[in-house]
């Protein structure tokens, strides 16, 4: 089952990895010495002036001066103008490493040209909107069934966002259950249901704010890997109703930010079965990056429902969708007038012509050139290259990878939690603001990741580009030792 169709060649020692983030954690912060750091900060000031002027100017119109939280970067936003396989180029002409990769979607690289043709292509004939059906909803509707058996039938939708929200709905109209469980720290997007536990496991509706306590009251957390909690939450809830769902990102909360032991989601799955709950699985990131079958195929597991965003028109607008069981989906059926058992979804322009030649193409290509492991290799030469570095100056950073999405931890402040409340209280901001730092020293060194610690390879990413970045990263982690 685990071979060359998915791009984790090996999976990560688990218990080993949270041996070395409790480590990381357990001591002082090794930030970069301060001169080095008045160094790069220098850098936006002195070759990034024109991004500094249009973010500057875009604050006046747009909350924060951007309009995604990808872009929120330290000590600025940059603006960039240019997007090609590896590489992105800023307003002001200054060259990248793309490790952000769009948030992870863009498995091919940024801007591929034969996707790019397929949709101009159809521009000149159809636009990029009709509000009709169009013959590529079917066309990649089949091919993700395809790829993804247990995607029997597949709804697109807006966003990863949209699709959680039309999942859980899905789940609780099919069971007539209520409660949904998700993992502590997980993203499952902004929904009033899903801003519950986010980012920082235990912390319940922290982050709800605007949203009435109503909208989260079925939602409920537990601690990632405590399956025991998982399965006291589903007794609970089967003596008040029952549980509707279990949603899990199945590499682990973001992103594999917290890794999963490789039976975990066989177990969750058990555990689902057991309690009469549906389990979803959020491949908004691993979707076709882990290989074209997906996290699922990867782990052998059939998930109820599968959760889609960009990942399904490889980066293109308009990116999301939930498939699965046939009986599941078949509530989204479309038209006017009730059916009884129908769950209302909505989207006026998801699966517009756009996005669906996009996502089709896109797949094909992934499929034909093998990208998901191409791009898993070089997540592997990135990580152990980085390993070797930090080895090199004795540092506690940690560098661990699961195919194509690779994490460096050096503050981390992703792995703390409410277990310990007061030492949360105390160092969440400063290691926050460490973070924020080693985002800007990188980009500073030519290297775009998302928020300083993940990262996201590419079929682009060649041995030259991987070896090219090892240099650049380099300078930015001695400076900690």
């Amino acid at each position: 089952m685990i071979n060359q169709q998915y791009a984790i060649s090996e999976y990560p020692n688990v218990d080993e990895i949270y041996a070395r983030l409790n480590k990381l954690t357990a001591q002082p912060m090794r930030r970069i010495n301060r001169e080095k750091m008045q160094e790069y900060l220098g850098y936006f000031e002195t070759h990034c002036k024109r991004s500094k002027e249009l973010t500057d100017e875009a604050k006046k119109f747009i909350p924060g001066g951007v309009q995604h939280n990808l872009a929120f970067n330290y000590p600025f936003p940059i603006a960039v103008e240019k997007a090609e396989g590896a590489h992105l180029w800023d307003a002001d002409g200054n060259r990248y490493i793309d490790f952000l990769q769009a948030g992870g979607p863009t498995v091919l690289g940024s801007n591929y040209a034969p996707v790019r043709e397929k949709v101009l292509e159809m521009l000149q004939t159809c636009g990029p909107v009709t509000g009709l059906f169009h013959e590529y909803e079917l066309k990649l509707a089949q091919l993700v069934n395809r790829l993804m058996p247990a995607v029997e039938m597949f709804r697109m939708l807006g966003s990863g966002t949209e699709s959680v929200m039309a999942a859980i709905r899905a789940a609780r109209a099919f069971t007539k259950k209520k409660y949904v469980i998700k993992v502590g720290g997980a993203y499952h997007g902004w929904s009033d249901s899903m801003v519950y536990g986010l980012h920082v496991p235990g912390t319940g509706r922290l982050e709800a704010t605007g949203i009435p306590r109503g909208s989260s009251a079925s939602t409920e957390e537990f601690f990632p890997n405590s399956l025991g909690a998982l399965k006291r939450h589903l007794m609970v809830n089967r003596l008040r109703g029952g549980t509707a769902a279990v949603i899990v990102e199945p590499v682990g909360p973001e992103s594999g930010t917290r890794p999963v032991p490789r039976d975990f989601n066989q177990k969750v799955r058990d555990l689902c079965d057991e309690f009469g709950a549906l389990l979803i699985f959020d491949e908004v990131v691993t979707g076709f990056r882990l290989g074209l079958g997906g996290a699922q195929g990867y782990f052998g597991i059939k998930p109820d429902l599968t959760v889609f965003g960009k990942c399904i028109t490889g980066g293109y607008p308009m990116a999301g969708g939930v498939g699965g069981r046939r009986e599941v989906i078949m509530s989204f059926a479309a038209g006017i007038g009730s059916t009884g058992e129908r769950t209302y979804v909505g989207g006026t322009l998801s699966a517009n012509p756009l996005s669906c030649v996009a996502g089709y193409h896109a797949l094909l290509e992934m499929e034909r050139t093998n990208a998901p492991v191409i791009a898993g290799r070089a997540g592997d030469r990135l990580t152990k290259g980085l390993q070797v570095i930090i080895a090199k100056y004795g540092l506690p950073f940690v560098a661990f990878n699961q195919g194509s999405i690779v994490h460096l931890e050096t503050s981390g402040v992703m792995l703390l939690d409410l277990k310990n409340p007061m030492r949360l209280l105390k160092e969440l901001k400063p290691r926050k603001h460490m973070l924020e730092e080693m985002g800007a020293a990188y980009m500073a060194n030519g290297l775009v990741t998302l928020a300083g610690s993940r990262m996201y390879t590419s079929m682009a990413d060649t041995d030259e580009v991987i070896d090219d970045a090892l240099h650049r990263f380099e300078p930015v982690l001695a400076a900690c030792a």
